[in-house]
């Protein structure tokens, strides 16, 4: 199973970037930006850094390495790769690739949300391994993101 990068990204006034997902037939959840390694991609952090703009048209500085978590997934085990960063532009007009084309895979909407833990543990945040990590250190993200 090919691994993923997710970007804990923080804006400027120090809100966390997460995407409100409504996906057909299923419940309502919100996930950090990122997504799987592909071969072209030479490190983790090209990934990132293709991932942020494809998926928000963002381009980012400051990217820490936080955390990889792994966990069961349809019989294997998937690992990602937590890197915190910060925001330096958004244009949602250059955003790309198969989410924003397939009305299959449902919609992305960006949220910014407070660095508190009860913004983490309000929501539904997939996967959970996700959720443990940010809602056990959302208040610490702004100092271990360079």
């Amino acid at each position: 199973m090919r691994p993923s990068v997710r970007g804990v990204l923080l804006d400027h006034n120090q809100r966390l970037i997460l995407f409100r997902r409504t996906v057909p037939g299923r419940e309502l959840y919100w996930t950090v930006p990122g997504g799987h390694v592909e071969p072209g991609d030479g490190s983790l952090e090209d990934t990132l850094h293709r991932e942020l703009l494809e998926e928000l048209g963002a381009t980012v500085r400051a990217v820490t390495r936080l955390a990889t978590v792994s966990y069961p997934y349809e019989g294997k085990v998937k690992t990602q790769h937590l890197f915190g960063c910060r925001l330096v532009s958004m244009d949602p007009a250059l955003r790309s690739g198969p989410e924003f084309s397939d009305p299959s895979r449902g919609i992305y909407e960006v949220e910014r949300v407070r660095l508190e833990r009860a913004e983490i543990t309000s929501r539904k945040v997939i996967p959970p391994a996700v959720a443990g990590y940010l809602s056990g250190r959302v208040a610490a993200l702004p100092r271990l993101i360079g």
